[in-house]
């Protein structure tokens, strides 16, 4: 990322609605609401698909606590009316289940012991907790609410039963050894076997098609402390539903696996029709507040891919017996705080091709970080390699050569290698190379989507925030390996999957970059004359170091209207993504929005190793990265979409943008407006700032007689400085006033 000379606006966080559209629900279509008000959940198929089974709390009708409803699915509508009561409307029942002959229900209840409902329990220390009620015990009943068969009878917790497609077996969870645990029995209650065994809380399971093989979710506590904590609640017949991920094991327990590992509570699993995959509820996305998002992972705990994104509630999600159908339960169109509701919805299968593979992206960001490219200075013999990589993989895609039958773009600049001299001595001659390909998909319109690839090498042009790193490897794993990785897969994405877009696509990456922008300035001063139909240019910088609190900055969505709401519309769950207006800022899409080409920008921001030799691969959050790039992927279909893109000028003029400096104070500004001066997030050796002894994590406040508040004014500032100046700087060190005499 190039910092030193590109004035960047503040970032604005913009908190918007949601809107009515969520496109990005690819997999579910005809969307349709089966029940209405009050708290209804845990919704099963019928053998045929043609009934449901569910869990109802609405004291709108009378019912205060959970009973257990049948709702024909055959209903001309759907309303209170539609559901059937088939529990005995006493005590609390769980987890209902239909048996083979779909004649009959199978469900928990605590009748037996009490008519009353029990009470739920309250939080402890503030942790949200579940009841394992010992009461509950697992009948049969039929369709008429008549109860014809008691299945469990011991002391303690007997629930989560399900039969399994074959009609041969049961399993449930049950307390029985100690502790919550699996169990199957025959379809008659005989023959009971336990299945797991280790110390925690096994259930939610249910059946793979094929009957062979159980999906379930577990807290199993690992540390001293967790484990007491587990044993302390489960003494009082309690448990904290907070940490538990999705497993899996054949009938009899053997080959237990673990699919996830997420973090938080990942639940409510159930097998894909293909029993390759697994549909479940999860919030490890989550930074704040509560947010449970469908997500579907393959068995081996790859290609996690996100299936909701609207409201705040997603789960139980199950299959039609056919596959064509989903049920789920979400608080979606809520007309009332904490109201959830059934939904069901057409089941649409997606294109493996187009999730982004965190192989892939490690593949690539491994290589071009390596020690092997030397840093990927322009110019350099790393650059020429990483080059050769890139055109390998598009050609390997079937990709076209962008113009004259190649993928390589060359030009030629001087760099500046000495910031005092006004005179061009110490300028070098240097030449780059941009690698760019075609996606032609015969379409009207045409997007970039770009990044650099070029980095600082062993800081032969000065740019190291590091003093003294002269010869040290600058590897640049994520400035920029992670963008190019993400172009690649992009790349990938839109070339191998099945659908061909209303849209061409250029996949471009730079080089020259960490020089001024160099190679997009190439590119861009003859795109028009080739591809006169550009609509936007995407560009990925530093897309690597997602960090804990998800932070993602989309840039440029005041150049065209209808930027804003498509972003903000298809984010990933659980990010907190900042939206900047401005089409200008520190990269390769300022090149692009300087010839009238609306422009986003894709940055998770700086850290202490930005341009330093400790940017290495190991730092990556592939996670992230992955995100990112299935975010790109959908944002690029959208504005893909849009029937009309007009480039909208932004605050910023150009000549702010790029101004023409004489001097440089050689620090590596944080764009963020943090309102009390600008931020140094790195300070360069050998330039004025290091001579001086600022250092990074400064807060620069003035530069002689210029107030400095943000970026603006310390760019405004520079620009009036000549060489040889002498300016008292003010800095804030850990809140302290500290004066520098600095001579640019």
């Amino acid at each position: 990322m190039f910092l030193s000379t590109v004035k960047k606006s503040s970032f604005v966080l913009l908190l918007m609605l949601s809107i009515a559209s969520f496109g990005q629900e690819k997999h579910l279509k005809n969307i349709k609401q089966l029940t209405f008000g009050g708290d209804n959940a845990e919704a099963y198929f019928s053998p045929k698909g043609d009934k449901l089974t569910l869990q109802v709390t609405n004291k709108a009708f009378g019912v205060s606590c959970d009973q257990i409803f049948m709702l024909d699915l055959q209903a001309q509508e759907f309303n209170e009316k539609s559901l059937q009561l088939v529990s005995t409307g006493k005590g609390r029942t769980t987890c209902s289940y239909y048996m083979p002959d779909g004649k009959h229900i199978l469900y928990a209840s605590t009748h037996a012991a009490d008519h009353a409902c029990p009470a739920p329990p309250k939080p402890i220390d503030g942790k949200y907790l579940w009841a394992i009620y010992p009461e509950f015990d697992i009948y049969i009943a039929d369709l008429k609410g008549n109860i014809t068969k008691q299945l469990t009878n011991t002391p303690g917790y007997d629930a989560e039963a399900v039969v399994s497609p074959d009609g041969k077996k049961i399993a449930f969870t049950s307390i029985r050894s100690g502790d919550l645990e699996l169990y199957t029995m025959d379809i008659d209650g005989s023959n009971l076997k336990q299945i797991t065994t280790g110390l925690g809380y096994d259930g939610g399971c249910f059946f793979s098609h094929d009957s062979k093989k159980l999906v379930f979710r577990s807290s199993r506590p690992k540390t001293e402390e967790a484990i007491k904590e587990y044993k302390d609640l489960l003494a009082q017949n309690l448990v904290a539903p907070s940490e538990m991920e999705i497993y899996t094991c054949n009938i009899d327990g053997s080959n237990l696996k673990q699919i996830t590992n997420l973090g938080k509570a990942n639940w409510a699993p159930f097998f894909h029709p293909s029993d390759q995959k697994i549909i479940f509820s999860s919030n490890h996305h989550s930074t704040r507040g509560y947010d449970f998002q469908l997500y579907m992972i393959d068995l081996n705990g790859e290609n996690l891919e996100q299936i909701t994104y609207q409201s705040e509630f997603n789960a139980f999600p199950m299959f039609s017996p056919d596959g064509k159908k989903l049920v789920f339960s979400s608080n979606r169109m809520q007309s009332k705080p904490r109201e959830t509701n059934v939904f069901i919805a057409d089941w649409v299968e997606g294109d493996a091709a187009e999730l982004a593979q965190t192989k892939s992206l490690k593949k690539h960001i491994t290589y071009l970080s390596s020690d092997e490219l030397q840093g990927r200075l322009t110019g350099s013999i790393g650059e020429q390699k990483a080059a050769d990589y890139i055109a390998s993989q598009f050609k390997t895609m079937g990709l076209k050569p962008y113009a004259n039958n190649s993928f390589f773009q060359k030009f030629n600049y001087k760099v500046k290698l000495n910031p005092h001299a006004t005179d061009g001595s110490g300028d070098k001659a240097n030449n780059g190379t941009n690698v760019i390909a075609f996606l032609d998909n015969k379409a009207a319109k045409t997007i970039v989507i770009g990044a650099h690839y070029d980095h600082l090498g062993l800081n032969e042009h000065n740019h190291s925030t590091k003093p003294n790193s002269h010869g040290e490897i600058h590897n640049g794993a994520d400035d920029n390996a992670s963008g190019v990785a993400g172009v690649l897969e992009l790349a990938r994405m839109f070339s191998q999957n099945k659908t061909k877009e209303n849209v061409n696509y250029i996949f471009a990456l730079f080089s020259g970059e960490e020089d001024g922008l160099i190679g997009s300035k190439h590119m861009a001063e003859t795109l028009k004359s080739l591809h006169p139909n550009v609509v936007t240019m995407i560009n990925m910088d530093m897309i690597g170091r997602l960090d804990k609190d998800k932070s993602l900055v989309v840039g440029g969505v005041g150049t065209a209207p209808d930027f804003s709401a498509l972003v903000n519309k298809n984010k990933p769950a659980g990010f907190n993504v900042t939206l900047d207006n401005t089409g200008q800022g520190p990269s390769d899409h300022t090149s692009f929005y300087l010839k009238d080409i609306p422009v986003l920008y894709f940055f998770t921001g700086t850290h202490n190793d930005y341009h330093k030799p400790s940017d290495d691969e190991d730092k990556i959050n592939y996670y992230g990265v992955r995100n990112i790039v299935d975010y790109v992927f959908r944002v690029a279909n959208e504005v893909a979409s849009l029937e009309q893109i007009t480039f909208t000028k932004t605050a910023m003029n150009a000549e702010k943008v790029v101004p023409k400096y004489k001097v440089t104070l050689g620090i590596m500004p944080d764009y963020t407006d943090h309102g009390d001066g600008l931020h140094i997030d790195g300070v360069t050796d050998n330039r004025p700032a290091h001579a001086a002894g600022i250092l990074a994590g400064d807060v620069l406040v003035k530069i002689g007689d210029c107030d400095i508040k943000e970026v603006y004014s310390y760019m405004d500032c520079l620009a009036k400085l000549s060489v040889g100046d002498e300016k008292e700087v003010k800095v804030l060190r850990d809140g302290k006033p500290m004066t520098f005499k600095v001579k640019f």
